[in-house]
């Protein structure tokens, strides 16, 4: 038998059913801030990604999903492993910005090589959300302030921390960055492996380390809020006063930064506790360089490329069910609510009817089983879950009814065959 590639899960109906919920709240939320949703492809050119996230990486260096297509030549390509480089490249492609600023969101599957764990897998999914053309911070807490009203929508406020931070401009972090470079060199022998080799490759990562020795290294190291510019102060001193105002509790979190490299001023976690250690379910922040990153590509050299400011975040959405289902369970919805029985003589009959019964009900969930005998017929009823059976047989079709079973108390009567079409107290006879 050939099963799942490893990391590479099946969502079942029961579990579907969840997501959809889940998904539907976002989407309501996303829609009440006028947020438009944008479909992007699952492959892109792997050169996108190389230089959007950085070729230093983890991401780039060990964990994309990377193949060459079967033109001549053949063209690197790369199952996405985030969105933000897909959004901006649509968004560029399409002229999306002229005269305009697009709030755009996505969702769907982002595929990373790494170990398997729960809620992280190899093919996981996101929602991403990205603003662009504001540069001023009320877009970075226009943001946050999504996300709060997110949790409180999912039962979830009480259970999330906002953490912010600054990563100012990339002049101030390249000076904080060699800071740190400089103070954690000669402490290098103190450092955990993986720490040892991002020192030489993307130090700022160095900061979220999770080995405790790393971070008893770090108490005396350079803080990146002493390298930032007045600009970069005010416009995070700016946020701050927008969530206060809004009523939105934060800490200051010095060593959240981002593994990504077109980040620059603020950026965000949402955390919890209840998904055993510290689990971050929602990232963002300001990525203003990276329109103009790409913009340049195959530009010619004497012509200056003018950016523009973008901020998002994404949210992993199997960590997200996983914290729904441990502290605000979403009530199991049953996927029939009228089940139609008919006796195989009068089938025909009983296809009709749960046709015309959905025309008239759009509201209701109506399911037949083939035409079976009557048994196996009532067996499929029984399982369903629907509040209601109802049943025809040659007696109903003579009288001009229906027989109604109620599947709760099992009470059955005969009324007439329009009375779940006209009827909106349809859970009870």
């Amino acid at each position: 038998m050939i099963k799942a590639i490893k990391g590479f899960n099946d969502i079942l109906p029961e579990q579907a059913a969840k997501w959809l919920q889940l998904e539907a709240v976002l989407a309501d939320v996303l829609a009440r801030y006028g947020y438009e949703n944008i479909r992007l492809p699952i492959v892109e050119q792997t050169d996108l990604f190389a230089r959007a996230i950085g070729g230093a990486t983890d991401i780039v260096e060990k964990e994309m999903y990377s193949f060459a297509d079967k033109s001549e030549p053949p063209t690197p390509l790369t199952l996405r492993p985030e969105g933000t480089a897909g959004a901006v490249r649509a968004v560029l492609e399409h002229n999306l910005l002229r005269g305009d600023t697009p709030k755009l969101w996505y969702i769907g599957p982002m595929f990373r090589y790494e170990r398997p764990q729960k809620g992280r897998y190899r093919q996981f999914h996101q929602i991403g959300v990205e603003s662009f053309g504001s540069a001023l911070p009320d877009a970075d807490a226009e943001l946050i302030a999504m996300t709060h009203l997110m949790w409180q929508e999912l039962g979830l406020k009480d259970e999330m921390r906002l953490q912010l931070n600054s990563l100012g401009e990339i002049d101030e972090r390249r000076a904080y960055r060699d800071a740190l470079v400089t103070y954690l060199t000669d402490k290098q022998d103190q450092l955990d492996e993986d720490s040892k080799r991002r020192l030489t490759t993307n130090p700022l990562r160095i900061l979220d380390s999770k080995e405790p020795s790393t971070q008893a290294l770090l108490t005396h190291a350079p803080k990146l809020a002493d390298f930032l510019g007045t600009e970069s102060k005010v416009h995070f001193e700016q946020v701050q006063a927008y969530l206060t105002m809004l009523g939105i509790d934060y800490e200051i979190n010095p060593h959240l930064v981002r593994g990504l490299d077109y980040y620059n001023k603020t950026v965000f976690e949402w955390v919890t506790d209840k998904l055993g250690s510290q689990a971050t379910v929602c990232a963002g922040g300001r990525y203003d360089g990276l329109i103009g990153q790409l913009k340049s590509v195959g530009a010619r050299d004497d012509k200056p490329v003018k950016s523009e400011p973008a901020v998002g975040f994404a949210m992993g959405l199997e960590r997200l069910l996983l914290l729904i289902e441990a502290v605000a369970p979403m009530p199991d919805m049953s996927v029939c609510d009228v089940f139609v029985v008919a006796q195989p003589e009068v089938y025909g009959f009983g296809i009709n009817y749960a046709q015309k019964l959905r025309y008239s009900r759009p509201d209701l969930r109506i399911k037949m089983a083939s035409a079976t005998s009557m048994k196996a017929q009532m067996k499929k009823a029984d399982k369903s879950g629907a509040a209601l059976t109802v049943i025809i047989a040659q007696q109903e079709l003579d009288d001009n009814t229906i027989s109604i079973k109620d599947m709760q108390t099992g009470e059955q009567q005969s009324v007439a065959q329009d009375w779940l079409a006209s009827t909106k107290n349809f859970t009870r006879l």
